[in-house]
């Protein structure tokens, strides 16, 4: 196969000492640019003619005039570059091309002749994005490093330098040093530095950390979801999201649009099949207790995607339904009868790939019989756990934890908001699976506690003696 071959010609050259190699990269569903600089980067190279990369080359190359590069390249771009070094503006000297030829399918779908503007000359005004009636114009940045975004769940990029998230306070930019080149030392990358307008860019800085005197703690460290490779009857795919994936998918702001793409092929998903309980209530992966979300988060997220494509069809393979909350039964049932939504109770045994589709096993406990749907889309319902780092920080603060990992309150009745630590209180998941509500009720109540411990000129503690 062609790729194979690029794939091996480009590794040759990364092993010959060259620093890096130009390409396009498949991750997390998009398609890009991407400087391959080690060999084992090679795997998410891809040869779909979406990019020109005609213009990155010199922009390279006016970057890094010492450095020696390649780049896999098609024959428009080839031409491109003629071009160019007939004006003068590319130099061919220490440049070497991989060259790759399309088919005549590729050559109709690609947009290569869409014009692109040289991204290191721009001053980050955006009045062009201002401008545009259409929004055909969106902000680039010139970072060429991807790495999962940690807002969007891992199934979406971001850059090296980049917003954590749209509502970050304070609203600015920062820069991740485990994967920034200028900051790693691999290349003498200056792009953000190049299009920063006020010349914010400093190399300089490093990490800090800072002492401070507080009189009251509120542990409030969150959670995370069971990872889905510990359930070795889904396999690992694209198209198997768990909860705060699909969450990301759904968003109207989100990096779809709240447009409901596949993450595989960028299709709309017209079949999408929840699971709950997966982990959860399963003394199989040490985890017997249940993760109280699930049910409802699940429940929305099938109406929220029928809002989305409204002829679609949503299944829910439960154990038991599990709503408590005030309301919370009306809403499942809005679901069903006004939505669609067709509940399965039984278990899902296996789910894997069968060409372009998700094939889900599964059971119906209440008809009894065997289940198989093709999805194009499965979304688990992931078990709740405690933050990785909780149990090293419980120990810090002398805090107790539970079999689970949980932060442990002096009593679940009486004294839920408070630790065996006088001046530290829990708040939300850190204590245990709950929801929004809880998380808020429990916050509040935590909160007040710090203004009555304020409110007191002296702490009157216990004696404890042994006896």
């Amino acid at each position: 196969m062609m790729i194979e071959a690029v794939k091996e010609e480009a590794s040759q050259l990364l092993r010959q000492g060259y620093d890096g190699v130009l390409g396009l990269a498949k991750r997390w569903g998009h398609v890009g640019p991407y400087l391959f600089t080690k060999p084992e980067e090679l795997q998410d190279l891809v040869l779909e003619p979406r990019y020109p990369l005609a213009k990155i080359i010199c922009q390279l190359q006016r970057k890094w005039p010492d450095k020696k590069l390649g780049a896999i390249v098609r024959g428009c771009d080839q031409r491109a570059l003629k071009n160019l070094e007939e004006r003068g503006i590319f130099q061919r000297d220490g440049f070497v091309f991989i060259g790759i030829a399309c088919s005549a399918e590729e050559a109709e779908a690609c947009n290569c002749d869409k014009p692109l503007y040289d991204t290191h000359g721009c001053t980050g005004c955006w009045k062009c994005v201002e401008k545009c009636p259409q929004e055909a114009i969106k902000i680039i940045n010139p970072c060429p490093i991807l790495v999962p975004k940690e807002f969007e769940a891992g199934i979406f990029p971001r850059k090296a330098i980049y917003k954590p998230f749209p509502q970050a306070v304070p609203n600015r930019a920062v820069r991740d040093g485990e994967h920034c080149l200028k900051i790693q030392g691999r290349l003498d990358c200056k792009g953000c530095e190049n299009i920063c307008e006020a010349k914010a860019i400093t190399h300089e800085m490093e990490d800090r950390y800072e002492e401070v005197e507080v009189g009251a703690i509120v542990v409030a460290t969150g959670y995370e979801l069971l990872p889905k490779g510990e359930i070795r009857e889904f396999e690992e795919d694209p198209d198997i999201l768990d909860g705060l994936q699909f969450e990301r998918i759904l968003c109207p702001s989100g990096p779809t649009n709240g447009v409901i793409l596949r993450p595989s092929d960028g299709k709309v998903a017209k079949e999408v099949v929840f699971i709950s309980c997966v982990g959860s209530r399963d003394p199989e992966h040490g985890l017997p207790y249940c993760s109280r979300v699930c049910c409802m988060y699940l429940v929305k997220m099938a109406m929220l995607y029928k809002h989305a494509v409204h002829d679609g069809q949503a299944y829910i393979f439960y154990m038991d339904i599990r709503v408590t909350g005030k309301g919370y039964e009306e809403f499942v049932q809005r679901a069903v009868e006004e939505n669609g939504v067709l509940y399965l109770r039984g278990r899902v045994s296996k789910v894997f790939r069968d060409g372009d589709k998700i094939k889900v096993w599964g059971a119906d406990t209440l008809t009894g019989k065997r289940v198989e749907i093709a999805a194009d889309l499965v979304v688990l319902g992931m078990a709740i756990t405690p933050d990785a780092r909780a149990r090293e920080l419980a120990e810090k603060l002398g805090i107790a934890t539970d079999e689970h990992g949980f932060m442990a309150e002096i009593h679940p009745k009486l004294r839920p908001l408070e630790t065996s630590v006088p001046g530290i209180f829990l708040a939300g998941v850190v204590q245990g699976p709950k929801d929004i509500q809880d998380s808020v009720a429990q916050a509040s109540g935590a909160a007040s506690k710090v203004l009555v411990l304020f409110s007191k000129d002296e702490l009157i503690l216990e004696k404890v003696a042994a006896s």
